[in-house]
């Protein structure tokens, strides 16, 4: 539903010359990105790792939120230099059509809240698809407005506006995105994980004298992986100590893949984390 009704209100946004429902449509286009993902990443996820890819295809969900972020950056950029020049120059909007195509496009959006609802309580993916095309209803509802303005005043500068708010809404969330992203792909510690206090549980299991070189970094979205050294105090039993180590790390931390290497004293120089 979103795909097709996306497609109709770009054409109603060039025929109708309202900049609005342009806008809007750039909004409806982080709804089917954040599907396409969903359903992506889904997919291949059930891939299974290869010798030239161990970890699956799980960055394929950040290159292609990267891409998303981008396109949408340069949509919202598109739509505030027209709007500028709406601004000082304005164009005659067919406020009926935008109306029409506003309402059926609200329509559309509360049919896909009621659909994604009930997995919205059960799954992260179909909660954030399901936020997404609550704020599309939003959005809708602010050209219907704008368009009932224009239809009863003729005040042709309020479609410009409505398109600029539509903008600066979806801005603040591509941006989120794309740090997210970068986030990610630059192998930077996730936001939910406490280096410090991760350090600290990992030198209170008994038999261990310090931790260092301890990494942790995103796969994907929700799947976190870490890497360290444990130095071992004299007399440590290496089986035990690094199974009690990984049942720290997993019960107390949101990683799910955990390597440790166990040391009798530190070898060499190391780049602490």
């Amino acid at each position: 539903m979103t795909c097709a009704f996306l497609a109709v209100e770009v054409a109603a946004g060039f025929l109708t010359g309202s900049l609005a429902l342009l806008a809007d449509a750039g909004h409806m286009l982080t709804d089917v990105a954040g599907l396409v993902l969903a359903l992506a990443a889904m997919k291949l996820a059930e891939r299974p790792p290869s010798p030239r890819r161990t970890y699956g295809y799980h960055r394929a969900e950040i290159l292609a939120a990267l891409t998303n972020g981008l396109v949408l950056l340069a949509v919202a950029a598109y739509i505030l230099a027209e709007a500028w020049d709406r601004f000082r120059d304005p164009q005659p909007v067919a406020s009926i059509p935008v109306l029409a195509v506003a309402a059926v496009g609200l329509a559309v959006n509360l049919a896909g809240a009621f659909l994604l609802h009930a997995g919205s309580r059960s799954s992260l993916n179909v909660r954030g698809a399901y936020n997404e095309v609550l704020a599309d209803a939003l959005s809708s509802v602010g050209v219907i407005l704008g368009a009932g303005v224009i239809l009863a005043t003729g005040w042709l500068w309020v479609d410009p506006l409505v398109a600029v708010g539509i903008a600066l809404f979806v801005l603040p969330r591509t941006w989120a995105l794309l740090r997210e992203a970068l986030q990610v792909l630059l192998e930077g510690t996730p936001r939910e994980v406490d280096l410090s206090a991760l350090r600290a549980a990992m030198e209170a299991v008994p038999g261990v004298k310090t931790v260092h070189d301890l990494h942790v970094w995103t796969l994907t979205s929700g799947v976190h992986a870490l890497s360290a050294h444990a130095v071992l105090q004299e007399g440590a039993a290496h089986g035990a100590v690094l199974g009690a180590l990984r049942q720290r790390v997993v019960d107390g931390f949101p990683i799910s893949h955990v390597t440790v290497q166990l040391e009798e004293r530190c070898c060499g120089e190391h780049s602490h984390a």
